[in-house]
């Protein structure tokens, strides 16, 4: 007599919600202010905005910046204003920050899309395990997204999870 196997994760009615999904998708590049300070401490308005114009903005075409200053400089906001206004028509998205800001930034974009209802009542395994690292911003804003609706949230595998929530 053979004995059926039967896949006890299928039939358990889980759904996997893999952050990869969510990940930019895109070339992501640093502009950094200390280019273009005088003696790598002083911005000047004049010098500034002269080598602004004279950038080859192409460059940033369809990627996604973030706008830092590594310098350890007194930088006025509107530089960063300025930069911005020049980026803003031809790359895919600017954010002030170091490139650890700017994936935060676009995982919480991203996941604006997800739709929480969806889920409603819904037993949702948030994957653990991926090619790509995974901030953990995204998986604070994706249990944010789900717990009013979800019937349970949990993080790992079908087969190995960890509860997070469940609706009482």
């Amino acid at each position: 007599m053979q004995e059926t196997i039967v896949n006890k994760v299928a039939e358990s009615g889980l759904l996997t919600l893999d952050l990869e999904e969510f990940y930019p998708k895109g070339d992501i590049v640093m502009f950094d202010l200390k280019d273009y300070l005088f003696m790598g401490l002083i911005l000047k308005e004049k010098d500034f905005r002269a080598a602004l114009l004279g950038l080859d903005w192409e460059t940033f075409r369809d990627k996604y910046v973030a706008v830092t200053c590594t310098a350890d400089a007194i930088i006025p906001l509107w530089a960063y204003m300025l930069v911005a206004s020049y980026l803003q028509p031809i790359a895919k998205d600017v954010v002030a920050g170091d490139e650890k800001t700017l994936i935060n930034t676009l995982f919480v974009k991203n996941l604006a899309s997800l739709k929480g209802e969806e889920y409603l009542d819904k037993r949702v395994v948030v994957k653990g395990c991926g090619e790509l690292p995974i901030p953990e911003t995204a998986y604070l804003e994706v249990t944010n997204k789900l717990r009013p609706f979800a019937k349970s949230i949990m993080y790992g595998e079908p087969c190995s999870t960890v509860p997070v929530y469940k609706k009482k």
